[in-house]
C-alpha cells in the first residue's frame, strides 16, 4: 500500500511572485509562492538545523469557522472594497533534530506564531524522498544482495517499495521505521504480481540504516507471463470493439471556475486541495429558486482517513494495516489524469501543490478534472395515460457536474467523484481498481491447499489476501445555517390487534433527536432508517424541519474483534455514522499522527467525552467499506467496483426544486441505418 515513486512530479526550476488572478479566497490552498516563503521562514527559525529539518507536511490552517463566515457574509453584502480577509495561515508538520513540531505560519507578516514539541505516540505522514531512500538503502546491503542472488534473480529487476509497520501492543517506541518488500520485474511493469517473499527489510528512517534483516525461506516468485496490463503488449483474441463515442458541448461548459469557487446551475462552491486529504468541498450552497437566493448546505467536505487491514497473518505480513492518509498521504498520492481516458472530451482540468522533504512545492498537473454528466439518466418523469384526451410525458434528462480525483496509493487507485446534482443532492463516489496485493506461494492449484493461506489462489503460485477498505469522511454539514441536529428515523413494525382493518401490520415512522455523540452512533443495516441532518430553527410552510438526509450505499463494518491492536487505532469504523460537535482540531479520523499511533487520539475517543450536538454546530462522519474477497477476474488488474452515499434534500425546499428545469438542446444526429 505504500506510494509509488512519483517520478513525473517536477520540482518547480523558478519562482517568481505573480499575481493571483482572482481575489485569494481564505480557504484556496496554499500557492508555490507561499510554499517557499514557508520553508524560507522555517529554515531561518532552525539555522543550524541543516539536514535535520525536514517538511512532513504543510497545508493551510484553516480560518476560524465563525470569523470566515463573518467576512463571507460581509463581503456579499458591503460594496467595494472587500473587507479584509481572515489571517493567512499554515500549518506545518515538521521533524526537526529528531523531535516533531507543530508549526502555525502567518504569512501576512512571515513569522512563526506558534512552534509545539509534539511528544505523545505515533508519527507525522511519510514523505516521498525518505521512502525513495530507504528503498535505495537496501541495494547496499549485502546480505539482501545474497538473498537475491540465491533465488536466481537479477538484482536490476528488482524494485522495492516502503510499508509502514503498525502497533501492536509495544510499550516501547520504536522509533521511525518502515518495512521494505520487493518485487520482481523481468518482463512485465506489474511488479506488484510478482512480490519476492519471506525477506523482511527494517529501515530507520531518521538514521537511514537497516536495522534488522531476515531471509526467513525460499517462496517460488510467481510468473510474469500474462501480467502485463499495457494496452501495447495484449494480444489477441480481442473483445468486441465499441464504435466511437463523442461528447460534444458545442456552447462551452454551463460551469464556471473563479480560482477555487466553482458554479454551476443552482450550486456555488468552493474546491481546495490537501496533501493529507486530497480534494475539499467547501461552503457549498444551493439555490433556491422560490426563495431567490443561495442557501448553505455543506461547510465542508473530504476523506478523513482510509484504513486497510489485511488479514494475512504470516510474518512478513501481519503488519500490513495501512492508514492511507495519515501514513502517507491520500493527497501526495494523486495522480495526473489521462483527457480521454480519466474524463471525459468535454472537462476541465486543475493543478495542485504539495510539498516536498525540503518544502518546496512539488506540482501535480491535472489533478482534478470538472465536467458535466449527461450518462442517459433521468432526473424525472412521468407518462399519464389516464386522460382521455390524449397521452401527456413529461421527462427531464439527470446533467450533473463531477469533481474527480484518482488517489494512487501503491498498488490501489481510488477513483473519488463528488457528484453535484440539480435535485440539490450531492453524491459522494469512490471506485476501486488498480492492482490486488499478492503473496506468493508454492501452490499451483487450489487442491493442493490443505492450511490457511488468509487468501485466494488466483494464478499460479499467486494468493489474493483477503482484506477490508474503510474510507471516512468528513462531512461539516451546516443545514440553513450552523445549528443542526441529527434525527434517527426508523421505520417499525406495528401489529393491528383489533378489529380496525382487514390488515394485521403495517410500518410507522419513529423519530429520536440525538441528544449526545453517543445517541447518534449508527451501525447501518441494523435497522431500517432514515438518518437526517436538520434545521430546528428553520421549518417549512408545511411545519417540516428544513434538513438532509445520509442515503448509505453497501454497508460494511470491521470484522476484526474490538481489542486487536489494528481495530483499536482504526476503532472510527466500529461505527458507520458518528456525530460530534464541531471542533477545528478535530478533523482526522486517525488522529495528526497515525504512523504507529496507539488508537488514543481518533474519532473514538474523541466521542467518549460524550458532548452534547442537539442544536449545535455539528459534524457528520460517514464510514463505507468493502470486505475484498479477491476472485480470478481481479488477476492481473482490478476492474473497478464502487460504492458511495448521497446526501439528498429532505424538506429542504417547499417542493420539487427541478420542476421548472429545463432540459438542455440536445442536438443528434442519428446514422442511417436499419435494425
Amino acid at each position: 500500500m505504500a506510494p509509488s515513486l512519483k517520478m513525473f512530479f517536477f520540482l518547480l526550476s523558478t519562482l517568481s511572485i505573480i499575481p493571483p488572478s482572482h481575489l485569494q479566497h481564505p480557504l484556496d490552498s496554499l500557492n508555490p509562492n507561499e510554499f517557499v516563503r514557508v520553508q524560507a521562514i522555517a529554515n531561518q527559525s532552525y539555522p543550524f538545523s541543516h539536514n535535520n529539518l525536514t517538511f512532513q507536511y504543510i497545508g493551510l490552517n484553516e480560518p476560524d469557522k465563525q470569523p470566515l463566515i463573518s467576512w463571507l457574509e460581509k463581503l456579499n453584502n458591503l460594496p467595494s472594497p472587500p473587507p479584509p480577509p481572515p489571517p493567512r495561515e499554515a500549518f506545518v508538520i515538521a521533524r526537526i533534530n529528531h523531535e516533531t513540531h507543530e508549526l502555525v505560519v502567518d504569512l501576512s507578516c512571515d513569522e512563526i506564531i506558534s512552534d509545539r514539541v509534539y511528544e505523545g505516540n505515533g508519527y507525522p505522514l511519510l514523505t516521498f524522498e525518505e521512502q525513495i531512500d530507504a528503498n535505495r538503502l537496501v541495494f547496499e546491503f549485502a546480505p539482501f544482495l545474497a538473498s537475491i542472488a540465491k533465488r536466481g534473480l537479477k538484482v536490476e529487476e528488482v524494485v522495492c517499495e516502503s510499508f509502514t509497520v503498525g502497533w501492536f501492543g509495544e510499550t516501547k517506541r520504536t522509533g521511525r521505521i518502515v518495512r521494505v518488500m520487493c518485487y520482481y520485474l523481468d518482463g512485465t511493469v506489474n511488479l506488484y504480481m510478482r512480490p519476492i517473499e519471506a525477506i523482511t527489510v527494517t529501515i530507520d528512517l531518521e538514521a537511514m540504516k537497516v536495522v534488522h534483516f531476515k531471509d526467513r525461506l525460499m517462496v517460488p516468485v510467481p510468473k510474469g507471463d500474462g501480467t502485463d496490463y499495457r494496452e501495447s503488449r495484449q494480444k489477441p483474441p480481442f473483445g468486441p470493439e465499441l464504435k466511437r463515442i463523442t461528447v460534444v458541448q458545442p456552447d462551452g461548459p454551463s460551469f464556471t471556475i473563479d480560482g477555487g469557487r466553482v458554479r454551476w446551475a443552482n450550486w456555488d462552491f468552493h474546491l481546495s486541495f490537501d496533501a493529507r486529504v486530497g480534494p475539499i468541498v467547501s461552503l457549498a450552497a444551493v439555490y433556491d429558486t422560490e426563495k431567490q437566493q443561495f442557501r448553505r448546505v455543506m461547510y465542508r467536505g473530504f476523506v478523513s482517513e482510509l484504513f486497510v487491514p489485511y488479514m494475512d497473518l504470516t510474518e512478513d505480513w501481519s503488519y500490513r494495516t495501512f492508514f492511507d492518509a495519515g501514513e502517507f498521504g491520500y493527497g501526495l498520492c494523486a495522480v495526473p489524469l489521462e483527457p480521454l481516458r480519466d474524463c471525459p472530451a468535454n472537462a476541465v482540468f486543475k493543478s495542485a501543490f504539495v510539498s516536498g522533504r525540503d518544502g518546496m512545492p512539488i506540482e501535480i498537473p491535472n489533478v482534478f478534472c470538472i465536467f458535466e454528466r449527461n450518462a442517459g439518466d433521468v432526473m424525472w418523469r412521468h407518462t399519464e395515460t389516464m386522460i382521455p384526451s390524449g397521452l401527456v410525458t413529461e421527462v427531464r434528462p439527470d446533467v450533473s457536474l463531477v469533481v474527480r480525483m484518482v488517489s494512487t496509493v501503491g498498488n490501489y487507485d481510488y477513483i473519488n467523484d463528488w457528484e453535484f446534482k440539480q435535485i440539490g443532492s450531492i453524491k459522494l463516489t469512490v471506485g476501486l481498481s488498480g492492482l490486488l496485493e499478492v503473496r506468493g506461494t508454492k501452490y499451483t492449484h487450489k487442491d493442493q491447499i490443505h492450511e490457511e493461506v488468509y487468501g485466494a489462489l488466483l494464478a499460479e503460485n499467486t494468493l489474493g489476501a483477503h482484506h477490508d477498505h474503510f474510507l471516512t469522511y468528513y462531512l461539516d454539514l451546516d443545514v440553513d445555517g450552523e445549528s443542526n441536529s441529527f434525527v434517527k428515523s426508523k421505520l417499525q413494525t406495528v401489529r393491528v390487534n383489533d378489529q380496525s382493518s382487514p390488515r394485521k401490520s403495517y410500518w410507522k415512522v419513529v423519530s429520536e433527536t440525538a441528544q449526545t455523540e453517543s445517541d447518534a452512533k449508527v451501525k447501518l443495516g441494523l435497522d431500517s432508517a432514515d438518518l437526517l441532518v436538520v434545521n430546528p430553527n428553520r421549518r417549512t410552510k408545511m411545519g417540516n424541519f428544513v434538513g438532509y438526509r445520509l442515503i448509505p450505499g453497501s454497508v460494511a463494518g470491521p470484522l476484526l474483534t474490538a481489542d486487536d491492536y489494528p481495530q483499536i487505532r482504526g476503532g472510527f469504523t466500529e461505527y458507520n455514522v458518528w456525530v460530534t460537535p464541531y471542533n477545528k482540531s478535530e478533523k482526522w479520523a486517525g488522529g495528526t499522527y497515525v504512523d504507529q499511533s496507539r488508537g488514543d487520539d481518533t474519532l473514538a475517543t474523541w466521542t467518549s467525552r460524550n458532548r452534547r450536538i442537539e442544536n449545535k454546530d455539528i459534524v457528520l462522519w460517514y464510514t463505507l467499506g468493502f470486505h475484498h474477497v479477491p476472485y480470478q477476474e481481479d488477476f492481473p488488474l482490478m476492474p473497478t467496483i464502487s460504492t458511495g452515499f448521497e446526501l439528498r434534500p429532505a424538506n429542504f425546499f417547499e417542493n420539487n426544486p427541478v420542476l421548472k428545469v429545463k432540459a438542455p438542446n440536445v442536438n443528434i444526429r442519428w446514422p442511417n441505418c436499419s435494425i
